[in-house]
């Protein structure tokens, strides 16, 4: 397998999950300017161009970064990186998958934009992202992974993307049950390995 990433991006949630699941797997970086890698043009491993791509061992190509770690937990399931598929648990984390997606790291990306003033996105973040790291420090108040007891893709997804807010001017520091969870997460051997092989500080 390829994993197509690009440091510090959303690719490190499916990194980690490979490496969870003991999986082996090439890292190629992608050149965002470029969109490059060192196999060339990378609109042809995608026409997205967005990362992460996960190239399968039979050429075809899987995108969409909550989609692929629940692919991962569904052909690999002696990882345990996902309750089964069919379970009330699945759902569950699939409801987590989903709102770190579409609420958390697409509200993120507003931040990265090049198209959107400072004044603008310093407005976004307080009537609209506050509230998000808000509902998640609730949540992890009295436990220690997203879903319980159990360190899951959620919480690789989840870590990834909370690693975010300091590079764009936002100060979470103040949210005691999210600093307590990045930490604990950074400590977690391939979550280290991941970012390690993405030339990232471990938190």
């Amino acid at each position: 397998m390829k994993l197509y990433f690009s440091p510090g991006s959303c690719g490190l949630a499916t990194q980690i999950t490979l490496r969870e699941a003991g999986l082996d797997f090439d890292l190629i970086k992608v050149d965002f300017r470029t969109k490059t890698t060192i196999e060339g043009d990378y609109y042809q491993v995608t026409p997205k161009g967005f990362i992460p791509a996960l190239k399968l061992d039979d050429g075809d190509i899987l995108t969409e970064g909550a989609v692929i770690l629940q692919w991962i937990a569904d052909h690999y399931p002696e990882s345990g990186m996902l309750p089964p598929a069919g379970c009330r648990e699945r759902y569950t984390a699939m409801e987590w998958l989903n709102y770190i997606a579409t609420d958390l790291h697409r509200g993120m990306a507003v931040m990265f934009s090049p198209f959107i003033n400072k004044e603008s996105k310093a407005l976004f973040a307080e009537g609209n992202l506050l509230t998000r790291f808000e509902y998640i420090n609730e949540h992890l108040s009295d436990r220690e992974f997203v879903l319980g007891e159990k360190f899951s893709s959620v919480d690789a997804y989840l870590f990834n993307v909370l690693s975010w807010p300091g590079r764009v001017g936002i100060d979470i520091s103040g949210y005691a049950a999210i600093q307590r969870f990045m930490g604990r997460i950074g400590q977690i051997p391939s979550v280290r390995a991941a970012l390690e092989a993405e030339s990232l500080a471990a938190g």
